[in-house]
């Protein structure tokens, strides 16, 4: 052993001592932060600064990595439990909470135990903003009530260094007799709803009905109207033909109408008398009338035809005497 310590001279031993000092100083002066914290450096127990994702370097010496912060955003599960509305109507709720830290050194040294105090802080608030909400407008406007416990949930974590992004409530569920409660009146509102649509449904219809038989109505009451004067022109103009023709014929004949009107009557009187006489289902013809009366108007036609030839006609054969 002599040989080796001759060899090994007190200098040396004091180089490799410092050697191996300065390879631990430089093991622990080196930090390496992982991609998505930062890290806190104390020295004597106070904050200096903070180190970035990458490679670091502190003073071992003096200095030590104080609070190794999560700067990727979190997630926290809210516990459930039991709140009274507004209206007295106790539910169950449950929810979650989005945060994510903006600010290492404050999240470090301005509070402790960052995410039991926003679980603690978000039980505080749901209770308080269900507290002064009725249970229907809680079941029915849910983002809105998310956005007011967002808002005082972020102005209370700001001193934090943290930033709540989202919150949301995942249920509210109400007491089983509540509910049937609520099943109850939410079938009652259905059938009043469908009774009022069978109601206006059938009043609709009635006002169909009656603009229908209206315009019915006012359509037949003009296609009477329109018949009614173009039967009364039709009659018109029948009764200026006749008048015209018993002109006509009055002229021809001379006279002054008279004679041609008693021709006429005459003409019509035979046609309506051969037109019954004719009818297939009359076996037996019944003539109430006088036969002067025929007679007479045969013996107008014939005073008629007397008139117009006048003394041109011959006289009528006498009867031969045997």
């Amino acid at each position: 052993m002599a040989p080796v310590i001759d060899f090994i001279s007190g200098g040396q031993i004091a180089m490799i001592v410092l050697g191996i000092v300065l390879i631990f100083l430089v093991v622990k002066g080196v930090r390496i932060v992982p991609q998505g914290e930062q890290w806190t450096v104390e020295r004597f127990g106070r904050y200096v600064r903070t180190l970035e994702p990458g490679l670091g370097v502190i003073n071992p010496l003096f200095s030590r990595v104080g609070k190794k912060i999560n700067m990727m955003e979190n997630v926290l599960d809210i516990p459930e439990q039991d709140v009274i509305t507004q209206d007295n109507a106790s539910c169950m709720v449950d929810a979650i909470v989005f945060f994510q830290v903006i600010d290492a050194r404050r999240a470090a040294y301005e509070v402790r135990h960052l995410e039991q105090a926003v679980v603690n802080l978000a039980l505080t608030n749901i209770r308080s903003v269900l507290g002064s909400t009725a249970l229907d407008a809680a079941l029915s406007s849910r983002e809105e009530m998310n956005n007011r416990i967002l808002r005082v949930m972020d102005e209370a974590t700001d001193p934090w260094g943290a930033k709540i992004t989202r919150v949301e409530i995942k249920d509210i569920a109400p007491p089983k007799d509540l509910l049937d409660a609520m099943a109850s009146q939410m079938k009652a509102e259905r059938e009043k709803r469908a009774q009022i649509l069978e109601a206006e449904g059938y009043r609709a219809a009635a006002i169909q009905r009656a603009e229908g038989d209206k315009q019915s109505e006012i359509l037949k009451a003009e296609g009477e109207l329109v018949a009614a004067q173009r039967q009364a022109e039709a009659r018109e103009r029948l009764a200026q033909a006749e008048a015209e023709a018993t002109r006509l014929v009055a002229e021809a004949i001379g006279s002054t109408g008279t004679n041609a009107v008693n021709y006429f009557i005459a003409q019509k009187y035979v046609e309506a008398l051969s037109d019954f006489a004719k009818s297939p289902n009359q076996k037996t013809v019944f003539m109430p009338l006088e036969a002067s009366s025929l007679i007479g108007s045969i013996g107008g036609i014939k005073e008629l035809l007397n008139s117009v030839s006048g003394d041109d006609l011959p006289p009528p054969p006498r009867p031969r005497r045997s």
